[in-house]
């Protein structure tokens, strides 16, 4: 595929900044992803990364039937699109547990399923009439959710598989905390995390407990899980890739297939660029970069407010005022979130608009 894919002919028609997609490239991403797991069977996608009905359609047309997300409003959206089989990697707390019985209710088709890591919510789905799996989320080095294998969690599990109401639907672990570059020693930190979820998941069983499921990993431990047939595996961004993911994991063969378009506002000394692509517009995560610029290799951010970014760069003498610039976001997910809609890239032009759905909270629920 070329590699000036996201040049569009037409980009004076395209107010700035903006967020483009070329869904072809989506769509061979979704062919790779499958290529390396071996079949959509053991593949349950997340969709945060892109929150758009028209990929999980072209999820769903590849043979995907397994879903994972972050908020409910996405689960109503993979719902509304035919999914059967939707996890809200989430904990049910407040307001949300209402919700969620409001979402089983209004799709009955689709089985919805979530997570667990404590015994109270257990019990406060079961007061309020929620019937869904629960998958048990291991805390397994994040200490962002879940809890540490032991005794505790298999006493949570236990109680999960003895509730009149909720099914005990396996066990979920995401290895975010794994950032590892080097692909070996990638995979060494992989598996030993791994390994203590399986001999965790044999206990279970061995102790007369269903485990139908496991659900592990993130984009880049994806290609490592692939070669555990028992693993389910949920990766994200393999979807769109993007800036961090091209320059950390260059084992992975991903295309990037969103970039954002942005245009020089200012020049405001020598070999200086001001571009209308502040924070509201591009992920703010630290450090720099957040974002890259394939025509301009030498560029860095020097100054990065709300509406503006201004870069250095020695080729700042080659663009005017008003010129064009694409940038691919170093993280894409959340910069997708910022955006109402994407605009399709097509024969080497700014063709549909797109609508970013499920960056909302709320739908209808």
């Amino acid at each position: 595929m070329s590699a000036d894919w996201f040049r569009i002919e037409n980009d004076a028609e395209v107010a700035s900044p903006a967020l483009l997609v070329d869904l072809d490239r989506a769509r061979e991403n979704i062919r790779r992803m499958l290529a390396e797991v071996g079949g959509p069977e053991r593949l349950r996608p997340h969709v945060k990364t892109h929150k758009m009905a028209e990929i999980v359609r072209m999820q769903l047309d590849a043979g995907i039937r397994a879903f994972k997300c972050a908020t409910l409003a996405e689960a109503e959206m993979i719902a509304h699109c035919g999914a059967r089989d939707v996890l809200w990697a989430m904990q049910a707390v407040g307001p949300n547990i209402a919700r969620l019985k409001q979402l089983v209710e209004q799709f009955p088709k689709t089985e919805f399923s979530a997570l667990v890591d404590n015994e109270a919510t257990i019990e406060a789905l079961e007061q309020a009439g929620v019937s869904v799996a629960l998958l048990l989320d291991l805390d397994i080095g994040m200490h962002r959710t879940g809890i540490e294998i032991g005794p505790a969690a298999e006493a949570v599990y236990r109680r999960l598989s003895k509730s009149k109401t909720l099914r005990a639907g396996g066990l979920h672990a995401y290895d975010g905390h794994i950032k590892e570059p080097n692909p070996i020693r990638r995979a060494e930190m992989v598996e030993w995390a791994f390994d203590r979820v399986d001999e965790f998941r044999d206990r279970l069983v061995a102790h007369g407990m269903t485990v139908p499921q496991v659900v592990s990993g993130g984009s880049p431990s994806f290609a490592i899980h692939a070669r555990h047939s028992d693993h389910q595996c949920s990766p994200g961004t393999t979807v769109f890739w993007d800036g961090a993911y091209l320059t950390k994991y260059r084992d992975l063969d991903f295309l990037n297939a969103a970039i954002l378009l942005t245009r020089v506002v200012s020049k405001p000394g020598d070999n200086l660029l001001c571009l209308d692509l502040g924070y509201k517009a591009v992920a703010s995560d630290n450090p720099d970069p957040r974002v890259l610029f394939p025509e301009l290799p030498d560029a860095r951010a020097v100054i990065h407010s709300e509406e503006h970014l201004t870069i250095y760069t020695t080729s700042a003498v080659r663009y005017a005022v008003g010129s064009c610039l694409y940038a691919i976001p170093w993280h894409v997910c959340p910069t997708v979130a910022l955006y109402p809609e994407a605009i399709v890239i097509r024969g080497g032009r700014a063709a549909e608009r797109i609508k970013i759905a499920a960056r909302d909270r709320m739908l209808s629920i």
